[in-house]
């Protein structure tokens, strides 16, 4: 018997092997096996496949993924002040890889969690950011890590304002959060991309999507 198998893991889940075993819609990818490595927070599986590559032969390829599900982000402006709202705070995988403190500047985000995309960026919007999102504007969704990394990550923009600041934001401390609000006039945040101050992909995606559709021009 194994958790997450045949028996509940630790968040209550079994059939974790089954991922990917029912897909059908490409007719040059067949499912052969799926292993399940690790299943704690998140899960990672290695799955094997035959691939009938682009000269019709086909080959036997292996595969490891790793699933924390699908999430949501939002860029948070204010067109009267022509500023930017993102969050601060330490990230141990950018950490030892390289980032000089794991201080990341980012859009807020969060897992969906069972949520619907915008449920759930207003969840944690208000968590972390302390702000009470209104309209939400729908920008795009991405796959940020294709290689490896299962997770879709839904995009939006949104307006706020002083009127919807409710609280200090700082995250859920019971989850560990220890989040600061960081307002930024939006041409330094484009100019922190060129410095590499801000290095977050998500970010930098659309920050660089707000600079292009001019959502804070003062002419708009």
């Amino acid at each position: 018997m194994t958790a997450g198998i045949d028996v509940p893991d630790v968040r209550g889940r079994t059939g974790l092997d089954r991922a990917g075993r029912d897909l059908s819609g490409n007719p040059g990818v067949t499912v052969r096996d799926v292993e399940l490595l690790a299943a704690a927070w998140h899960v990672l599986r290695r799955t094997t496949y035959d691939y009938r590559r682009r000269d019709g032969t086909w080959t036997t390829e292996q595969r490891e993924t790793y699933d924390r599900g699908d999430g949501a982000t939002v860029l948070l402006y204010d067109p009267s002040r022509r500023a930017v709202l993102l969050t601060r705070q330490f990230r141990y995988p950018v950490y030892v890889n390289g980032h000089p403190d794991g201080m990341l500047l980012e859009t807020a985000a969060g897992l969906l969690d069972g949520d619907d995309p915008a449920a759930a960026i207003r969840r944690e919007a208000a968590e972390e950011l302390g702000v009470a999102v209104g309209e939400l504007r729908p920008v795009f969704a991405a796959w940020t890590s294709p290689g490896s990394v299962t997770e879709r990550l839904h995009c939006f923009a949104a307006e706020y304002g002083i009127a919807s600041r409710t609280s200090e934001g700082g995250g859920l401390a019971d989850d560990g959060e220890d989040i600061e609000a960081v307002e930024l006039d939006f041409d330094e945040a484009l100019r922190m991309i060129d410095t590499g101050e801000i290095a977050d992909a998500k970010t930098i995606m659309l920050l660089q999507w707000a600079a292009l559709k001019g959502v804070l021009d003062s002419d708009r």
